[in-house]
Formats: structure tokens, sequence, C-alpha cells
């Protein structure tokens, strides 16, 4: 067990990890909005970095103080499985392409969305990230890949009481509300495509967490819905 000092260095080292790469990712995706658009004018991503950053910030602090441990683990992001990983591989075109066009349809005007369509995208994009910082709260095994942790055990209360895999719903509110606070509907069509991924990773990852997890399959009996209530 770590004393105080060496726990002081081990997050001193995690925050300028998390800080180095939420600003690698802040230059990333302002490239990718801005250069397509052909200006700094465009409000609307503003309006979505402002969105999305404030809230990573406000959660990585949360997690430094509180739970040090879970935010190393969000910060690996290397899939150990190989279907996980062809999944990941499969996806990042159509996750390029749903923040590429935003910028085009603002220059050329392809597609005009209402404000009031901008403003309730945004409070479904927030409340996906609150459904995700309640996750993060209520598991503390939420690791980004897919792996059975030592001392696991399934979490069966809070928003998984509700549905198996909570922050994949909270993934897909927050990103199929993009491209309508990047004003853009044509980006819709990429973005639909990407979250359409999940489906083949919670087959995966459920068939892991059967064989690898006790208890998970007495949990899949008493929550029946992976995603959905009612749905799926």
């Amino acid at each position: 067990m770590l004393n105080d000092s060496s726990r002081n260095i081990v997050v001193t080292k995690l925050l300028a990890m998390t800080l180095a790469r939420t600003g690698s990712a802040l230059i990333i995706v302002s490239a990718f909005l801005f250069i397509p658009a052909g200006t700094i004018n465009y409000w609307n991503a503003w309006l979505f970095m402002a969105s999305l950053f404030v809230p990573v910030l406000f959660v990585t602090a949360y997690l430094i103080k509180k739970d040090p441990e879970l935010l190393a683990k969000r910060m690996n992001a290397k899939e150990k499985e190989k279907e996980q990983k062809l999944i990941i591989k499969l996806s990042v075109i159509p996750f390029v392409f749903a923040f590429l066009i935003p910028g085009f349809d603002y220059r050329y005007q392809w597609s005009a969305v209402p404000l009031w369509l901008v403003i309730i995208s945004v409070f479904v994009m927030l409340t996906g990230y609150g459904m995700f910082f309640v996750v993060m709260k209520q598991n503390s095994y939420a690791s980004r890949i897919i792996e059975i942790q030592e001392n696991q055990k399934v979490i069966d209360f809070g928003l998984y009481s509700f549905v198996r895999h909570p922050m994949y719903l909270s993934n897909i509110l927050m990103y199929v509300s993009v491209p309508f606070v990047l004003g853009s509907f044509y980006a819709i069509i990429p973005m639909l495509m990407f979250t359409f991924v999940f489906y083949f990773r919670i087959q995966n990852e459920e068939k892991i967490l059967k064989e690898g997890l006790e208890g998970y399959s007495d949990y899949m009996k008493r929550v029946k819905y992976r995603l959905i209530p009612f749905v799926w």
C-alpha cells in the first residue's frame, strides 16, 4: 500500500497525463471542426467543445480526488481482446467522418439545424455525460477496455438495476446529439453507423463477462435489458 508521499507522486503523474491527453484531444477536435469550416467563427463548434471539455475537467478533478485508481483504468485504452480490437478499428472511419462533415456543412451551408434543436441536443449531450459520471460513481470497475479485473464483482444497483450497460447508453446519448449540436443533419449518418458498433461490442463483452465473472449469468436473468429498457 502506498504512503501519502508516494500516492501524491502517483496522483500528480496521473493528473499530468490526463491533462496532456485532454489538451491533445482539444487540439485534434478543433482541427477536425475548424479546418473544414474554414473559419474560427463556427459557433456550434465552440458550443460543442465547451459542452464536452468543461464536464471532462470536472469529472477528472472528481476522480483525481475520490478515485484515482478508476481514472488510471480509464486512461488505458489498449484492448486485449482480438474481437474488440477489430471492432475499434472498424469504428474509426465513421467516427472521423462524423466530426469532419459538420465543418464542411457549416462552410457550404448544406443543412440548417434550428436553434431550438441545438439547445435540446446540448441538454441531451450533458444528460448523457451526467449519466456517464453516475456510472463511474457506481462502478469502480468501469474500465475503457473489456477485461475481468482482480476481485471484480457484479454491479447490480443504481443504473445497473435498469440496464446491464448504462455506460454505453450514456455514450450513445452523447454521440447521437453531437451532430445537432454542431449544426449538421448530414453528420448523423456516420455517427449512427459509429454508435451501431456498441451492439457488437456489447455482444462480445457479455460473452466474456458471462464466462469469466462470477454471478454475471444470474445478473443477466435479473436485469433482462442490455441497453434500452423494454427494447433490448
